[in-house]
């Protein structure tokens, strides 16, 4: 009798362990393979061409879940948003063929500012930090390469001993380096007046606190912020040759700042 319960036991134990060591024939297991998945397995995804580009559209993962402008009654500030409009500023300001000089997304993100839709479709800020170190690299260059309007105003005194200081043509343009002159020759007001003659503020996207008061808003900084923006952009895309030439030719020689060859 306890060899047959024995035999009943261990006979249990081994079909029980059975089942949990075999594979069910209905379940189906998926192999590693190295090879492509087939068309009729790969997800459904949307067409790159059907996607409307990131400048014309808020991102529907960034927009919020109620209006932020709720009760205000702040009047809408239009913003451009017709391609040719764009083009034809790039070609005023670079020349012809200058809308041809940055990608279509990149000449967009080029002039807008961060107060544009929250920022939720880039912004420009990068960019204009880069195009500002740019611009005034050559303003350095031009002041000490041009001698002949050396700044004295703040002339050495004479030397009591009278030593005579070593003196250089090539030292000539040094004084021009005071600490007001390069922010003199690209002040913001210049800046921005050299942005309107462009049209710039037409192409400009921004949303000013007060879009009757523009002045109070900050446009003159708006307009000199995105000036070195689009001297970043064209450096990040066609490097630094290209916008150092612009920088002198469209923007120093303009405000006046001599270049020497």
């Amino acid at each position: 009798m306890a060899a047959k319960l024995s035999s009943r036991v261990s006979t249990s134990v081994a079909c029980s362990s059975c089942r949990f060591l075999a594979v069910p024939s209905a379940i189906t297991q998926r192999s590693f393979s190295t090879s492509t998945r087939l068309a009729s397995e790969e997800p459904p995804t949307r067409s790159p061409e059907r996607q409307p580009p990131r400048w014309s559209h808020t991102p529907p993962t960034a927009k919020a879940p109620f209006s932020l402008h709720i009760g205000s009654k702040r009047p809408d500030f239009y913003v451009n948003s017709d391609p040719k409009l764009l083009d034809q500023f790039y070609v005023r300001m670079l020349g012809e063929g200058g809308h041809k000089l940055l990608s279509e997304e990149t000449k967009w993100l080029a002039v807008t500012h961060k107060s544009f839709d929250q920022g939720r479709r880039g912004f420009n800020d990068r960019l204009a930090y880069l195009g500002k170190r740019i611009v005034q690299l050559q303003t350095s260059l031009a002041l000490v390469q041009d001698g002949s309007t050396v700044i004295t105003q703040n002339a050495a005194v004479p030397d009591t001993f009278n030593r005579t200081p070593f003196t250089h043509p090539a030292l000539d343009g040094l004084n021009n380096l005071d600490a007001d002159a390069k922010a003199y020759q690209t002040s913001k007001e210049k800046l921005a007046a050299l942005g309107m003659k462009y049209g710039l503020q037409k192409v400009m996207r921004w949303a000013p606190r007060k879009p009757y008061q523009l002045q109070a808003s900050g446009i003159d900084l708006v307009l000199a912020h995105t000036l070195y923006s689009i001297v970043g952009a064209i450096a990040l895309e066609q490097g630094g040759q290209m916008a150092n030439k612009v920088a002198r030719e469209k923007i120093l020689a303009p405000l006046g700042v001599r270049i020497v060859a």
